[in-house]
């Protein structure tokens, strides 16, 4: 019997890359989108599930259950992106980033979790991002957002260890997605304090896209996280620096971290 795989976001990016990638090797592969263009598309079957809305989400998890059976992995992928200075980003943007990069993905999990509990197995894997491991300047909120996901995680994987469901984060660094083309980006303001400077930051923060590693090896890294049957809590792909900046931020003091942010960012 297929493998079933639940994939939110899978209609771009790194969880298309991730769908194809894992269609190729048997598994069985539904991945969501709020618009879904295709009933199936290079092995991906589509279903429609907005991540902010609970009932799309449980309509989607019970067609897939009734056509297959069983959900074996999901893979929590669907997010949004979000760049401002923190003072200057509407409350409303600052409550949309938690309801799609946070609060969704915990519906999803917890409309999942029945199912998974009832078989007593189920591996979920959650796509946060390095940015999470810190604040970044005019990246706060969505540091936050998937930061808080990373933690959540922690806590998760202690509560489901006795009903034999597996959780595990994987942080991505930049990857060559689109995802610049979804994000929040709080205007340039001519009179705003930071001009200058966010406007130097943005600039930085595309190119960083642009020059982005192939979500294949997202791809190839959570499949080879998928065979796991004792999962790390948190794992990290991409570039080699921003893999290291993670580590780099566990053993410097708070300060000397900062400064190596500063000057990367020309602050």
């Amino acid at each position: 019997m297929q493998n079933v795989v639940l994939i939110t976001g899978a209609s771009s990016g790194i969880g298309k890359s991730i769908g194809e990638y894992l269609a190729r090797f048997n598994y069985k592969v539904y991945g969501t989108s709020r618009t879904p263009k295709h009933k199936e598309l290079n092995g991906i079957h589509f279903l429609q599930l907005d991540v902010t809305q609970q009932e799309s989400i449980k309509t989607a998890v019970e067609t897939l259950i009734a056509k297959e059976g069983q959900i074996n992995f999901l893979i929590n992928n669907a997010g949004v992106g979000i760049t401002g200075p923190l003072e200057e980003i509407p409350d409303v943007e600052q409550r949309k980033i938690f309801e799609t990069n946070y609060f969704g993905p915990l519906k999803v999990i917890n409309t999942v979790l029945p199912h998974m509990r009832s078989r007593q197995s189920g591996f979920i894997i959650n796509i946060t991002s390095i940015a999470g491991h810190m604040g970044l300047p005019f990246r706060g909120f969505y540091s936050a957002s998937k930061g808080a996901l990373e933690l959540t995680t922690e806590a998760y994987r202690m509560e489901l260890k006795a009903f034999g469901i597996k959780m595990t984060n994987v942080a991505p660094g930049d990857f060559a997605t689109n995802i610049a083309a979804g994000r929040f980006h709080a205007p340039v303001q001519e009179n705003s304090p930071y001009k200058a400077v966010y406007e130097r930051s943005l600039k930085l923060m595309n190119e960083h896209v642009n020059q982005g590693k192939d979500p294949n090896l997202m791809a190839k890294s959570v499949h080879a996280i998928m065979q796991k049957s004792n999962p790390k809590i948190h794992y990290k792909v991409g570039d080699f620096t921003q893999k290291i900046s993670v580590f780099l931020k566990h053993i410097l003091p708070d300060k000397v971290f900062e400064k190596l942010l500063l000057k990367h960012y020309k602050l």
